[in-house]
C-alpha cells in the first residue's frame, strides 16, 4: 500500500518517534532528534562515545518505534565479510547453491564497535550504504527499504582497534556523541523498576510504509540558491582551512542538504532555511575532516569540530529578502 503524507502528517510523525524514545531513554533529546532525522534523510548513523552510555539501546529503540526489523553485530577482528553480507550455500535438494542473507538484511542495522573489525569486513558495507545492495558471488542482492546502518565505536580505547577509513567514514551521514546523562536523569534511571530493560516500556508509533513516505517527501522539501550557496561555502571553506590536509566531498554537500531538509520538514516548513544548515552542518561535517597531524580518537573529532563551529561563525548568512 502507497502511503501518501503532507509536511504536517511528516512532522507529527517524526515527532511521535522522538517523543517515544526520549521518553524512554536516558540520552539527550537532541541526540534523538538528530538520529531520527538522519533515517528520514535517508542517511546513516555513527556513534562515537564511551561505552554504557545506550548508544546500542538508542539503536533498537529506533526499529522499535518504526516497526522494523533490527540486527545487531558485534564487529570483531576475526569477522569475515561472510558473515555480514551472507554466503551461497550448496543445496543437495536442489543441486544447486542457495544464497542465505546475512545479518545485513534488515531495516535497522547496529554495528557495535565497527572500528573492531579488519578493513576487509569494514569495505563489505561501503556498497551497502551507498547503494542499498550487496554483491556476493557476482549476484546483486537488494536490501530492505528502508535500510539504516547505526555503528558505535570507542574513541578512547584504542588497542585492537581499525580506524575507519575516509571512505567508510563518508558514507556516514551524521556523527555525533551521547555524553554522560544528567545527574536528575541518571538518578531516575537507576531508581526504575526496568533499569536493566529500558525498552520494556517503548511501543511501535510508526511504521516502515510511514517511513518511506516521508523519506520521499524530505526528497522534495525545496531549497533556494541563496541558501544552496550558504551550504556550498560552508562545504568549500573546509578545503581551504588551514590545518585541514582534506575537506568535505561533494557527497558531504548532498548529505548536508538532505539533513537540512530533514530539518526543515520536522519544523513544518516545505523549504529550507539557513539556520536547519547551521544546525546540521556540525553533525554532518566534522568526521569528514581529514587534519593535519590529527592522530586518532577523541582530539581529532573535537579538533574538527571546532574547524567547522569556526566556519559556521565567519560565514555571511544569506539575508531574509535573498532567500
Amino acid at each position: 500500500m502507497v502511503t501518501v503524507m503532507d509536511p504536517k502528517q511528516a512532522q507529527d510523525a517524526a515527532h511521535q518517534v522522538v517523543d517515544a524514545l526520549a521518553s524512554t531513554l536516558a540520552c539527550p533529546r537532541q541526540v534523538v532528534e538528530a538520529t531520527v532525522l538522519t533515517l528520514v534523510a535517508g542517511g546513516h548513523v555513527l556513534l562515537e562515545d564511551v561505552p554504557g552510555v545506550g548508544k546500542t539501546t538508542l539503536a533498537r529503540g529506533l526499529a522499535t518505534a518504526v516497526g522494523g526489523s533490527v540486527r545487531r553485530i558485534q564487529f570483531t577482528p576475526d569477522l569475515l565479510p561472510g558473515d555480514l553480507l551472507g554466503m551461497n550455500v550448496y543445496s543437495r535438494a536442489t543441486e544447486s547453491f542457495v544464497f542465505h542473507p546475512g545479518p545485513i538484511f534488515a531495516n535497522v542495522v547496529i554495528a557495535d564497535e565497527i572500528n573492531r573489525a579488519d578493513p576487509k569486513v569494514q569495505s563489505a558495507l561501503l556498497e551497502a550504504m551507498g547503494e542499498g545492495q550487496v554483491s556476493v558471488d557476482g549476484q546483486t542482492h537488494h536490501l530492505d527499504q528502508p535500510f539504516m546502518v547505526i555503528a558505535t565505536q570507542n574513541p578512547i580505547e584504542l588497542e585492537g582497534t581499525y580506524p575507519l577509513p575516509e571512505a567508510q567514514l563518508d558514507r556516514f551521514m551524521t556523527c555525533m556523541r551521547f555524553g554522560y546523562p544528567q545527574a536528575q536523569t541518571e538518578e531516575r534511571m537507576v531508581m526504575s523498576d526496568h533499569a536493566f530493560r529500558p525498552l520494556q516500556g517503548l511501543r511501535r508509533v510508526a511504521d516502515i510504509e510511514r517511513i518511506q513516505a516521508i523519506r520521499e517527501l524530505c526528497a522534495r522539501v525545496r531549497l533556494s540558491q541563496p541558501v544552496a550557496h550558504y551550504l556550498v561555502a560552508l562545504t568549500s571553506g573546509t578545503r581551504h582551512t588551514d590545518g585541514v590536509s582534506y575537506g568535505v566531498s561533494p557527497r558531504g554537500s548532498l548529505q548536508l542538504a538532505a539533513m537540512s531538509r530533514a530539518k526543515a520538514l520536522y519544523e513544518n516548513r516545505d523549504f529550507v532555511l539557513p539556520d536547519d544548515v547551521r544546525w546540521a552542518a556540525p553533525l554532518v561535517l566534522p568526521h569528514r575532516l581529514v587534519l593535519e597531524d590529527a592522530g586518532y580518537g577523541s582530539s581529532a573529532t573535537d579538533r574538527a569540530r571546532d574547524v567547522v563551529e569556526t566556519l559556521i561563525a565567519r560565514t555571511p548568512v544569506p539575508h531574509a529578502g535573498d532567500r
